[in-house]
This record gives C-alpha cells, sequence and structure tokens, in this order.
C-alpha cells in the first residue's frame, strides 16, 4: 500500500507515495477508490471479468500542471465510474509533455461499477492543501499524523482532499 487516508478539519485527506511520477498517479487513484468501496466488493473484484480501455486527460501547461493534472485525473476516474459506469481496476498512466499541455494516458482494466458497492460517495476532487512534489535523495517528508508514515527519497509524493 502508498496511499493512507489522514486526518482533515472537514472531509477526507489522502497522502500518496510512489517512486515515480506516473506510479503516483495510480497509487493516488487506487488510494481514492480503496476509500469508496465496499470491503467485500474489493474482496470480489479479482473474480470479474476485466474490460480494457485508453483514459486520456491533458491540461495546459503552466506553473501547478503538475497538482491540476493529478486533479483532473481523480475526476476522469469518478466520472467514468458516475457516469460512464465504469469501476477502473487497475492502470498503467504514461505522461508526455509537448509545447502546450501535458497528458496522460492511461490503459485501464475496468468492471461494470454496478457490479460494486460504494461506502461513501465523494463529491468533488478540491485543491485545498493540494501538493505533488517530487522528493529529491535522502530528503525527507515527515508526517504530522500517527497513521501516515513519513517518506524518504527520492521519489514523489501527493496530499490530496476529497469533499464527501
Amino acid at each position: 500500500m502508498s496511499s493512507w487516508l489522514r486526518p482533515t478539519t472537514a472531509d477526507i485527506g489522502l497522502r500518496s507515495y510512489a517512486a515515480t511520477f506516473e506510479r503516483l498517479f495510480e497509487e493516488t487513484s487506487y488510494g481514492m477508490q480503496n476509500y469508496l468501496i465496499d470491503s467485500e466488493s474489493a474482496r470480489t473484484i479479482s473474480k470479474q471479468v476485466h474490460h480494457s480501455s485508453v483514459w486520456n486527460v491533458s491540461i495546459p501547461l503552466h506553473e501547478e500542471m503538475n497538482s491540476i493534472l493529478l486533479v483532473k485525473w481523480l475526476e476522469e476516474v469518478l466520472y467514468q465510474d458516475e457516469v460512464e459506469r465504469k469501476w477502473m481496476v487497475e492502470s498503467t498512466i504514461r505522461i508526455t509533455m509537448d509545447k502546450e499541455a501535458i497528458h496522460l494516458q492511461a490503459h485501464v482494466l475496468w468492471i461494470p461499477s454496478d457490479s460494486i458497492k460504494k461506502e461513501v460517495e465523494i463529491k468533488a476532487v478540491t485543491r485545498q492543501d493540494l501538493i505533488v512534489m517530487e522528493v529529491k535523495p535522502n530528503q525527507e517528508i515527515p508526517s504530522n499524523w500517527p497513521e501516515v508514515p513519513s517518506f524518504e527519497g527520492p521519489g514523489w509524493f501527493s496530499d490530496v482532499v476529497f469533499d464527501i
């Protein structure tokens, strides 16, 4: 596990760690979905037939593009579940840039959302306390919460808050 729920003054926060930038997006989306799904559904996902798709997200280049790309990706995962009725089971993400935008392409395995039960609903992915940051070798990211471990680089970490 590379994502941990963390306390916030309201709603729910999630801190994630990963060795690479792309893997951070995967781990954060898995952490978000683990929060949503009930434990029985989580145990049965591997027994279901998986479908394959490619999901894409792009945003213009700017100073906060890494953080905003994470928000847009998590919003896409929620959209696919709620509107398209596709529950992401697994993803492999590739992130590229050109002169105008940063692009995320995810090869996704999914199951029908109707085959799982959720315990909670996320209304929105917020920008409150939003962090996406590269951690240099031997740099430590301390944790302010006993349920969340500290992290030492190299790698990447994120903090995101969900409105529930």
